[in-house]
């Protein structure tokens, strides 16, 4: 009898090794360097509204990021921030891309024996040189029969990619830490939606789980074999 799920994507960044702790470690030391033009609260938000503003010109990563630092740094100075903050930001970015590759609980585990039974997707959002790296670092880059590094995770991207996986995205998967980007869309494009909680969320990857019978909150990937036997 044939399995019901075929083929499992999963997110990369806090879904698979951790990342956005080094988003909020550079951005606290952001928000330090720029203490005298404007208090936390108003930093955040100048800075959240150039990340927004900049997702459709640098897309999603570090680069970006550090492009939002600096034009906020910018604006909250009224063009006076001096060039030596602006090269901290620089440094603490180019530190960002060096940092190592920390496995999340019970990942090497689970994505070795799932890849075991089921063809395995990697689908995640950032910059190709740097998501390349952390995949090679992580030792895990074998086990995955696909790798997908794409500009925005939407319906379309998950029914594109799981299309040429057997089963198509009736059969599929997604497993991930955001909801409006690993979970949502993938629901929405037919596919289950499996949600892995991180201890930090990126303010624009905040979204209400959907209310579907395909959708899936378990509280880390030691839980995820049992789900997958489940659906068969």
């Amino acid at each position: 009898m044939a399995r019901k799920l075929q083929t499992i994507g999963f997110d990369a960044d806090d879904t698979l090794w951790h990342n956005e702790r080094f988003f909020k470690l550079t951005q606290a030391h952001f928000e330090e360097l720029l203490a005298d033009h404007a208090d936390t609260s108003q930093l955040h938000e100048h800075l959240i509204e150039a990340e927004k503003r900049n997702i459709g010109h640098y897309g999603f990563g570090v680069k970006g990021f550090v492009l939002s630092m600096i034009e906020t740094a910018i604006d909250v100075t009224d063009g006076r921030v001096p060039g030596s903050v602006i090269r901290q930001i620089l440094d603490a970015g180019q530190d960002m891309l060096a940092h190592p590759i920390e496995l999340l609980p019970h990942v090497q585990s689970t994505v070795e024996s799932l890849a075991a039974t089921h063809r395995l997707v990697l689908i995640t959002k950032g910059d190709l040189l740097h998501q390349e790296r952390k995949l090679a670092q992580s030792g895990l880059g074998d086990l995955f029969d696909d790798v997908a590094i794409v500009s925005d995770k939407t319906v379309q991207t998950y029914q594109t990619i799981f299309a040429r996986h057997p089963g198509g995205v009736d059969q599929a998967m997604m497993v991930g830490n955001s909801m409006r980007s690993d979970v949502v869309p993938a629901v929405e494009a037919g596919a289950w939606g499996v949600y892995v909680p991180h201890d930090l969320e990126w303010d624009l990857e905040k979204a209400e789980p959907p209310q579907a019978p395909r959708y899936v909150a378990i509280t880390d990937l030691g839980d995820l074999p049992a789900v997958v036997a489940d659906i068969g």
